[in-house]
């Protein structure tokens, strides 16, 4: 067996890798061509809206509420070393809540979860040939299977991340109130001096941009799988790595951007 070389291995790592984006890029044009045309089951999009949203509220609210939980921890322990007092704890939560943590965990959440499973829904209906066989019945593939989860994704990302924000915020207040004895009505005014609709915009765009990559990554691996069981598992593990991947790289280009505008 001949083995390539560094360069060789690097060069085909690279032409992959422009394959999946153009293949992606691909079927991003066909879905967004297909968006109006009007849908062979509207019941199938509010399917996909509970699927992506109501069936995820329970891990979501769990994990932004200990880290609102944390995030109040940590903040008001750093606040007494600086300045020999919890102050500003309120302030500091739901900043990072709402500008960060909110937007960012959730679409993490969603990418494992829901990214997990529509790769896995489609690669499986691929490898049985299931998606040859809309064809064969006339029905273009992405119109019944990916409109409706680029829709449901877009609308209720949004959504589960504000849920998500305000449940960060409240576990902060329970451990402000708990375990430095602030009064609640001090944190909420640190929250409602500072805190405006613009940071929620802010943190609201970012999640429509999530969502725009989980399930764009979800689908096109789902569409390209190849090998049997296999290759689903592969594929699976493949969308939600590379959908964490691009979530944390483009949150830093999008605060930069959201910043410039003014959009904090």
């Amino acid at each position: 067996m001949i083995r390539h070389n560094p360069a060789e291995m690097f060069m085909e790592q690279i032409e992959a890798a422009a394959h999946g984006i153009g293949g992606a890029v691909y079927m991003v044009k066909t879905v967004l061509g297909l968006l109006f045309d009007k849908p062979d089951d509207t019941r199938n999009i509010f399917k996909q809206m509970v699927r992506v949203g109501v069936d995820s509220m329970p891990i979501v609210l769990l994990s932004s509420l200990f880290t609102g939980m944390v995030l109040a921890l940590q903040s008001g322990v750093a606040s007494i070393k600086v300045f020999d007092e919890a102050i500003f704890i309120g302030t500091l939560v739901s900043f990072s809540m709402v500008l960060e943590l909110g937007p960012v965990l959730t679409a993490m959440v969603l990418a494992g979860r829901v990214g997990a499973s529509i790769t896995a829904e489609i690669g499986t209906m691929k490898v049985t040939e299931q998606i040859d066989a809309l064809y064969t019945l006339g029905t273009t593939p992405e119109k019944y299977l990916a409109v409706p989860l680029f829709i449901a994704t877009i609308i209720m990302l949004p959504v589960v991340t504000l849920i998500a924000d305000v449940t960060g915020i409240a576990g902060g207040y329970v451990v402000a109130i708990k375990a430095f004895d602030i009064p609640g009505s001090v944190y909420r005014n640190d929250i409602l001096t500072h805190l405006q609709i613009v940071h929620f915009v802010h943190g609201l765009v970012k999640s429509v941009f999530f969502a725009f990559i989980i399930v764009t990554v979800s689908c096109y691996k789902g569409f390209t799988t190849a090998g049997g069981a296999e290759g689903v598992g592969r594929s699976t593990t493949r969308a939600v790595v590379i959908s964490m991947i691009l979530i944390l790289t483009l949150d830093y280009f999008l605060s930069t951007l959201l910043n410039v505008l003014g959009i904090i």
